[in-house]
Parts: C-alpha cells; sequence; structure tokens
C-alpha cells in the first residue's frame, strides 16, 4: 500500500517552487497550515528529513533534493496521464497548433492540412510562423502541438522527418557572379548578406556564414527570398522556397569554392503521441508521405 500521497508530494513541490510555507500557500490557496501538515506527513511516511530552517530561509535538505527529482517526475507523469485521459474523453480534437519554420516547404505543409481538413472539417488549424529556435519554444512553452523544427528538442520526441537543401544565390545580376570565376568566403565579404532573424524569444540561434561586411536582417524567409530578387544581396535559402526563380534564371547560384550547398534535417517534434488528437496524428501520417521523396539539391 502506498504511503504518501499526490497531494503531498504537490505541495511539497509548491513549498520549492515558492521558496516558502508562506508563498507556497499564496501560491496554491491553501492554508499555510494544510502545506505545513501535509509536507510533515510526507517525511513522516518516507523517514527523511526534507526542508532544514536557516535563518528566514527554508532550504532543501540532500534527502530533499533527492525527492524532488523524484517526486517532480512523478507529478510530470500524472499529468501526462490527465492529459491522455482528456484527449480520450474529449475525441476529436476542436484545434490543432503546428508551429512552422520558414524554411520548411510551406506547399507541403498545406497540402497535408487541405488533406486532414477534408477528414476532420471541425477542426480549427493555426499556422504559427517560426525562424529557427522559435518553433520549438512555442511547444515548450505549451502554444503549440507539433513543431516542425530545424533543431531537435530535449525531453521530446524527435523524429526527422526530411533533409533541406540550402544554397548560395544571388540574383542572375549581381555583381558576384560578374567575376566569372570561383568564390572565396573573401569575395563575399564586401557585399550585402541577407539573414533571417530567430524568432524566439530567448536563446536564440544563429545560422549560416556572417563574415559579410553588411548584413540585413529580417523576420522570415520570403522576406529574404523577396530581397534577393531584388538584387539587394546574396544569402544561404532553401532550395524548395527558390526553386521557380531558379529554373527562370531570376536568380543563379553563387560559384562557391565550398559552401555553397548546406543541408539541414527537419524535425517533426511533440511531447507526447498519445496526448495528441486523431488530427494531430493524421496530419503527422501524412506529413511523413509526402516528405519521403522530396528532391534535395545535385
Amino acid at each position: 500500500m502506498q504511503k504518501t500521497t499526490l497531494e503531498q508530494w504537490r505541495m511539497f513541490k509548491a513549498v520549492v517552487d515558492a521558496g516558502g510555507f508562506n508563498q507556497a500557500a499564496a501560491m496554491v490557496h491553501k492554508s499555510q497550515s494544510s502545506i505545513h501538515h501535509a509536507v510533515s506527513k510526507l517525511e513522516q511516511s518516507l523517514g527523511v528529513e526534507l526542508f532544514k530552517v536557516e535563518g528566514r530561509k527554508t532550504l532543501l535538505t540532500e534527502a530533499g533534493r533527492l525527492m524532488l527529482r523524484r517526486g517532480a517526475f512523478l507529478l510530470d507523469e500524472v499529468t501526462r496521464i490527465e492529459a491522455v485521459a482528456e484527449s480520450l474523453s474529449v475525441g476529436v480534437e476542436s484545434e490543432l497548433r503546428i508551429a512552422v519554420d520558414g524554411a520548411f516547404p510551406q506547399k507541403v505543409v498545406f497540402q497535408v492540412l487541405e488533406m486532414v481538413s477534408a477528414l476532420y472539417p471541425q477542426v480549427r488549424f493555426d499556422i504559427i510562423d517560426t525562424v529557427l529556435s522559435g518553433a520549438n519554444e512555442l511547444l515548450y512553452g505549451g502554444n503549440a502541438d507539433i513543431s516542425l523544427s530545424p533543431m531537435s528538442m530535449e525531453n521530446s520526441l524527435n523524429e526527422e522527418i526530411c533533409v533541406i537543401d540550402f544554397v548560395a544565390v544571388a540574383h542572375v545580376d549581381h555583381p558576384l557572379h560578374g567575376l566569372d570565376r570561383p568564390l572565396s568566403y573573401e569575395d563575399l565579404r564586401p557585399y550585402r548578406q541577407i539573414i533571417v532573424r530567430d524568432s524566439a524569444s530567448t536563446n536564440k540561434a544563429s545560422a549560416g556564414w556572417l563574415g559579410a561586411e553588411q548584413r540585413w536582417t529580417v523576420s522570415h524567409i520570403r522576406a529574404s527570398v523577396e530581397l534577393i530578387e531584388q538584387g539587394l544581396g546574396f544569402a544561404w535559402l532553401p532550395l524548395p522556397s527558390i526553386e521557380a526563380s531558379l529554373v527562370s534564371g531570376r536568380l543563379k547560384r553563387l560559384n562557391l569554392v565550398e559552401g555553397a550547398r548546406r543541408r539541414a534535417s527537419f524535425f517533426l517534434n511533440y511531447h507526447d503521441k498519445d496526448t495528441l488528437g486523431p488530427a494531430a496524428r493524421e496530419f503527422m501520417g501524412q506529413l511523413r508521405l509526402l516528405t519521403m521523396d522530396m528532391p534535395t539539391a545535385e
């Protein structure tokens, strides 16, 4: 028979998170005495002292730190179980929030959404444009159900969904093409580079060569493509976004000695498949099918 209760573990963690019994009482809207009682019962059941008082501070003991790690895992598991139960009881989700990195092929996403929407017309889809670590930040924060990102995540499920080529390009009339010889990074340095800003609010990442003396930073891949097509700089752009421009001759690949093409894995990220509804699972399944034979640069 269990000697402890989930409520006792919750009160223990609340004291740690709030920094004391008084603060925990205000945070969880319970009396200080009830929290003291729950923590005391937990200590008695476990046979260890969880807290020690030094001056006005309530601090974890060594045993308390160990129990906190175990208890936090227990509470996380309970939260997941409750989320699965809620998903099963609700059935088809009413909304699906998908954070998509701007370099991921929009055409593929829209094709998948059209197929899923035909099966689940009652589901509202919220597609959130992101850059670099922005998609995973939304997933971490509970503001997205699925992320399509060039970055994997810790403590979550990361499935490599495709590999995308980024190619160095400029407008066909850009002076770099006029050099008419293989180019080095030093040749690029005097010219303007267009880069895309990470959409995350914290822990921003940077990607690509940043050695140009002049840089313009934009918030989305589409803006970067437009600037390059207007002859206002050079950039490494995702091949799916510029295939038509390369075929038409508006853009031309830079003849770099090295680094002309870069490959990036893109990940389908989510926390727990069991908590996702049928529309989310259908989205992931169709996405896998459409990305299986995506073309890459030669």
